[in-house]
């Protein structure tokens, strides 16, 4: 991906933040659904909220698949740069995947870190008695992540390897 990088950082000797355009997530989604439609079109797509749902909603577009689904995990507790990250995972909401049984789903996010959310939200899946789940991201922080096994082993499919915070175009904070 074509990254843009911010010149100013929070955190004395941290890399500056990335700054994705639409145009690199746009190339991320072709790649990604390309690498996902080689293992065979899933039938349902599933976004974790907030981040994943535009790659979610994007990589359906592209696989033409239209049964696309959402649920609420998180682990960060604001919005900004470096933001301060819960113990655990949090779930809300886990009734809106529905009924899953039998089915070959992907699982999406934008961004995993230390992987927890993205590996605690794919067992909640797995639960629900689909035949397969993949999972998908548009970007892994490496500098966060703290799994024993290399993102590539425990992530089906990743756009990019990274070494700092990344800053999607959809949480560019603009002046009213």
């Amino acid at each position: 991906m074509d990254t843009h990088p911010n010149p100013a950082t929070l955190h004395a000797g941290a890399p500056a933040p990335l700054h994705l355009t639409w145009d690199d997530i746009g190339v991320a989604t072709r790649n990604l659904a390309e690498e996902v439609s080689a293992g065979g079109i899933p039938h349902t797509v599933v976004g974790i909220v907030r981040g994943g749902l535009i790659p979610a909603v994007w990589l359906a577009h592209r696989l033409g698949v239209r049964d696309v689904r959402t649920i609420e995990v998180t682990r960060t507790t604001g919005d900004g740069i470096h933001a301060a990250k819960t113990p655990l995972p949090s779930v809300r909401h886990p009734g809106s995947l529905g009924d899953l049984t039998g089915l070959d789903v992907l699982l999406v996010d934008d961004i995993a870190g230390s992987g927890a959310t993205l590996a605690h939200t794919a067992g909640l899946v797995r639960n629900l008695g689909p035949a397969r789940v993949r999972t998908a991201v548009l970007c892994v922080n490496r500098a966060n992540w703290d799994q024993q096994a290399d993102p590539g082993q425990a992530i089906d499919h990743i756009g990019s390897l990274n070494d700092t915070w990344i800053v999607f175009p959809w949480e560019e904070q603009h002046e009213h």
